[in-house]
């Protein structure tokens, strides 16, 4: 989430709306970050965000997508599985 947001900040525009998302349901962490901005500039060099937000998920057995919204703006989105009590470590 916090790579998210850095990157409506970063790349949405100025004055966009960012709406966050958190929601626990079916034994995952639902989270959702959108924005209403102008997204990254074309032709803009692509960074490494993305793709590490996506690894992280796997590395938890999760998904995430990303991409432009339809009527403008960006949107991430993540299922994370929660561990049940047997299952937590530390």
């Amino acid at each position: 989430m916090q790579e998210a947001l850095t990157n409506a900040v970063r790349h949405a525009g100025p004055g966009p709306a960012v709406h966050v998302e958190l929601d626990e349901r079916d034994g995952a962490l639902h989270l959702s970050v959108r924005d209403d901005g102008t997204g990254p500039a074309p032709g803009g060099t692509p960074g490494f965000g993305l793709v590490g937000m996506r690894e992280r998920a796997r590395s938890v057995g999760g998904t995430l997508d990303a991409g432009p919204r339809t009527g403008g703006g960006f949107e991430v989105t993540a299922v994370l599985p929660l561990a049940t009590t047997g299952e937590r470590t530390g």
